[in-house]
């Protein structure tokens, strides 16, 4: 019997950053597939991608009254295509281009009577190649993509805890493929002002309508951008004059100027003789520093973590 993997694998960014933003790629471009069948959502929550027990999904959508489904396997390393009357097409996840992968997955649609045009172009990165032509991206390491899933999937049982712990509104836990990154969102339920824009190849619409409401926000990235290894990261916006002063628990989380946000390295995490506690400590305490320096209206707002099969009581 082989040994059960780690819940929480090394994840070291510089070994597979070649396979990262190939997979970054992929997923936009199956993401951009939801996000071009399905009415808009607040925040953008209609175009996320979903974790599952065997990698990510874009969970139903539908086109003309048909129901699909696309979902990343990244145990058996395939893409997997079903509709809701049975019919089911398959591509391998391997080294491939981008190209080459649009190709088949626009041909596999088309073969399924699932007609839908998406804009060519993946969004919120520097080099928004056009994936049609994009044969510079083509790398796909099998292990690195699982290790990459097995830490989504403990993040994403943590962050499911940790919203219970909140009555006001809060995003779903969920997976936006623009910037790579799992993410929970509380909302203190007041207008934000107008957000600046400026994300790399996102039109500033789209963001303002993200942060159109008072928000903090916790996820989790593989690596890139602000940091070159895996971190948890933690933000406001607006944020407070006096939010990157806070102390904020464990001793190795750390304000970001350059990313304007808290970062607690993956490895923290992973390393630590209790994760989940190490990871929820992070979660609360950044939490915590926004909504007293932003001033929220914290009682209304929190509750207890939750129990498995205990309702919670309103008014206990």
């Amino acid at each position: 019997m082989s040994a059960r993997p780690s819940a929480w694998p090394a994840l070291p960014y510089v070994e597979w950053q070649d396979t990262c933003a190939t997979l970054h790629r992929w997923t936009q471009i199956v993401g951009k597939v939801r996000l071009a069948a399905t009415p808009w959502h607040i925040h953008s929550w209609h175009a996320t991608l979903y974790l599952t027990g065997r990698g990510l999904t874009t969970s139903p959508v539908y086109v003309d009254g048909s129901a699909f489904q696309i979902d990343f396997d990244f145990i058996a390393h395939k893409l997997e295509i079903r509709t809701a009357t049975g019919e089911r097409r398959e591509l391998a996840l391997e080294p491939q281009s981008v190209a080459d992968f649009y190709a088949a997955l626009m041909q596999a649609l088309e073969s399924l009577e699932l007609r839908i045009a998406i804009h060519g172009r993946p969004n919120e990165v520097p080099d928004p190649i056009a994936f049609a032509q994009d044969h510079v991206h083509s790398a796909y390491d099998a292990d690195s993509a699982n290790r990459f899933w097995r830490v989504l999937s403990e993040t994403d049982r943590i962050f499911k805890f940790f919203r219970t712990g909140f009555l006001g509104k809060s995003s779903p836990v969920h997976f936006f493929w623009g910037s790579f990154d799992l993410a929970v969102t509380r909302f203190s339920g007041r207008p934000a002002p107008p957000h600046p824009g400026g994300i790399p190849n996102l039109p500033d619409g789209v963001t303002r309508e993200a942060y159109s409401h008072e928000v903090s926000s916790a996820g989790f990235w593989p690596g890139g951008g602000p940091t070159d290894y895996a971190a948890f990261y933690s933000y406001a916006y607006p944020m407070p004059e006096a939010y990157s002063q806070v102390t904020v628990s464990p001793a190795e989380a750390f304000f970001s100027e350059t990313a304007g946000e808290f970062i607690l390295p993956y490895d923290v995490v992973r390393t630590s003789q209790d994760p989940e506690r190490t990871l929820l400590e992070f979660l609360q305490s950044t939490y915590e520093a926004a909504a007293d320096t932003g001033a929220w209206k914290r009682e209304p707002l929190e509750c207890p973590l939750g129990k498995p099969r205990i309702p919670r009581i309103p008014g206990e």
